[in-house]
């Protein structure tokens, strides 16, 4: 049950406070700029926005990641894990909002994704959630498919997608956060987690359905068709197995780029 002082507290969560946006990153000097500077770009654009910060969480990085975060303003802070949950884990330590949002290095935020996710802050009767996800500049047809399947399952089991989440700060660290047990689906778990919290709250997890939020399509050129499926079919076939090892998901973990 929830005590009437914590249904009270609710009503600090829209009313224009600090949001901290995390960004895991390894190995992204390529890309980290133009996700930075998107942020930043969303926000002034998303208006009226709140007091906001951006913490880049440099994941034992090789190349120049943590120094173009820096340069751009951001807060570093570093985690030795090469893990995609602990990475955002060590972000959110480090935030100081009460609300955060995940976003890859490899996406662009939107001001329009930006507004609808703040309305919803807002709005009083969320607990978190994500967006329906696109990808840019060009995506394989067999990408667009697989990407149409992604989003009506996010979509019919609110379910958010790693690019882009959203999600009360005191839920966040209610449940735990990202669970550090799966190199990969943390986002998921995570997903269900603040969605349980929410429901016994009356708050909702929403995903959002008019703003798609963009992440580069990359993974698809280097890895194809086979790649692709073959991860999804190992994940599918042996999930605990698959799952809990970083060196049988190459597609998340490989030091290309």
């Amino acid at each position: 049950m929830v005590s009437k002082i914590e249904k009270a507290c609710h009503n600090i969560y829209y009313l224009g406070v600090k949001v901290s946006v995390v960004i895991p990153a390894f190995n992204e000097e390529k890309l980290l700029g133009a996700c930075v500077e998107a942020v930043r770009a969303a926000f002034a654009a998303a208006g009226p926005a709140p007091d906001y910060e951006i913490i880049v969480c440099n994941n034992n990085s090789s190349d120049k990641t943590a120094e173009i975060a820096a340069a751009l303003g951001a807060k570093v802070v570093f985690e030795p894990l090469n893990q995609m949950g602990a990475a955002r884990n060590t972000g959110a330590a480090a935030a100081a909002g009460l609300w955060l949002i995940f976003l890859d290095a490899d996406s662009v935020l939107s001001a329009a994704t930006l507004r609808a996710a703040l309305g919803l802050m807002r709005g009083g009767a969320a607990a978190g959630g994500g967006a329906l996800i696109g990808f840019f500049p060009d995506t394989p047809w067999w990408a667009l498919v697989m990407t149409a399947v992604w989003n009506a399952v996010s979509r019919w089991f609110s379910l958010a997608a790693g690019s882009f989440m959203f999600c009360r700060a005191d839920a966040f660290r209610a449940v735990g956060g990202f669970d550090r047990r799966v190199y990969a689906g943390e986002e998921l778990l995570l997903s269900r987690a603040v969605r349980r919290w929410g429901r016994t709250r009356g708050l909702a997890f929403r995903i959002i359905t008019a703003a798609p939020h963009l992440s580069s399509s990359r993974k698809f050129f280097i890895y194809g068709f086979w790649g692709v499926i073959l991860t999804d079919v190992r994940i599918v076939l042996s999930p605990f197995r698959v799952l809990r090892s970083a060196a049988r998901l190459p597609i998340y973990y490989d030091v290309r780029r």
